[in-house]
């Protein structure tokens, strides 16, 4: 699967194709833009004292590939299925192959149509992100970099990193971020705040974030002083980062402010997406030392 085809070559659409899987009966979604391609089990090696939803490492094409079992991530119980399929997947700049017990179709939907799961959601699985509610079925979105993080924390975002970029005044200037993670959430607004950004307001999608900033903008008074500059990650429910940019861009007042895209979906093929609808910088998770030396370059 590439970034080539449909309404994958278009940017700030709000849109998604979203890859739908099974594990035990119950269905998920991954975007399918972090799927590089779907294939049969093959052989996998064991590795000894590895976190225990990691199943072992396969060889695919010269290269060596964890692979991840969802039933064990979801608390669900593992299961011999015929139609197993391995989600070979690319994000955070890493590979990793997911083992889920059956892969049935692709579905073409908005963001607007993603809901923020509720707590009875949350209580199958605190990785839950998103819910599509269909007819005959709900398809639950996973939320894929924290279960990465969890399985392997050095690839999550890092307070010592931040560290060693020594210290700035960054008091007193106002930035605007949309994360819909509540992990990375956290980790942003404690890096930022170690940074000396600590005036920071966080919004989990980004239709809410753009009701704020449109707020402010009916407000007397240049918006610049309000806000500094705006953080978007891409994947969110109701409204994405791409869409949010182009929102932000196209608005008489708003489109002042830099936007910083910071997300796991950032790769070489990808970028062209954040260019057209107007953002200033793209980062990709898990660079936080680079987010914030490009934060500075804006608003210091």
């Amino acid at each position: 699967m590439s970034d080539s085809k449909g309404i994958l070559l278009e940017s700030g659409t709000n849109e998604l194709e979203m890859v739908e899987f099974e594990v035990q009966d119950n269905k998920f979604g991954i975007n399918v833009i972090k799927v590089k391609e779907i294939i049969q089990p093959t052989t996998i090696i064991p590795i000894p004292h590895s976190h225990p939803h990691v199943k072992g490492l396969i060889q695919l094409r010269g290269e060596v590939l964890p692979v991840v079992d969802m039933a064990m991530v979801l608390g669900l119980q593992e299961k011999d299925s015929p139609q197993s399929k391995f989600i070979v997947s690319e994000f955070n700049k890493q590979k990793v192959v997911f083992h889920v017990h059956n892969v049935t179709r692709i579905h073409r939907i908005s963001w607007d149509q993603i809901e923020k799961p509720s707590e009875m959601y949350s209580g199958i699985h605190s990785g839950i992100i998103g819910v599509v509610k269909r007819e005959e079925s709900m398809l639950l979105m996973v939320d894929f970099e924290s279960i990465m993080v969890e399985i392997n924390p050095e690839s999550g975002i890092h307070i010592d990193q931040v560290k060693k970029l020594g210290p700035r005044e960054r008091r007193n200037k106002k930035i605007v971020a949309a994360e819909d993670s509540p992990l990375l959430r956290k980790l942003l607004n404690e890096t930022l705040s170690e940074a000396g950004y600590d005036s920071a307001e966080f919004f989990e999608n980004g239709s809410d974030a753009l009701l704020y900033l449109e707020s402010l903008a009916n407000e007397s008074g240049p918006i610049e002083e309000k806000v500094g500059l705006v953080i978007t990650d891409i994947e969110m429910p109701q409204m994405d980062g791409h869409h949010l940019t182009k929102r932000i861009k196209s608005h008489p007042v708003l489109k002042k402010l830099p936007v910083i895209i910071f997300s796991s979906l950032i790769t070489n093929d990808l970028r062209h997406k954040g260019e057209i609808v107007g953002a200033e910088e793209q980062v990709s998770k898990p660079e936080i030392a680079e987010l914030i030396k490009k934060i500075d370059q804006h608003v210091l």
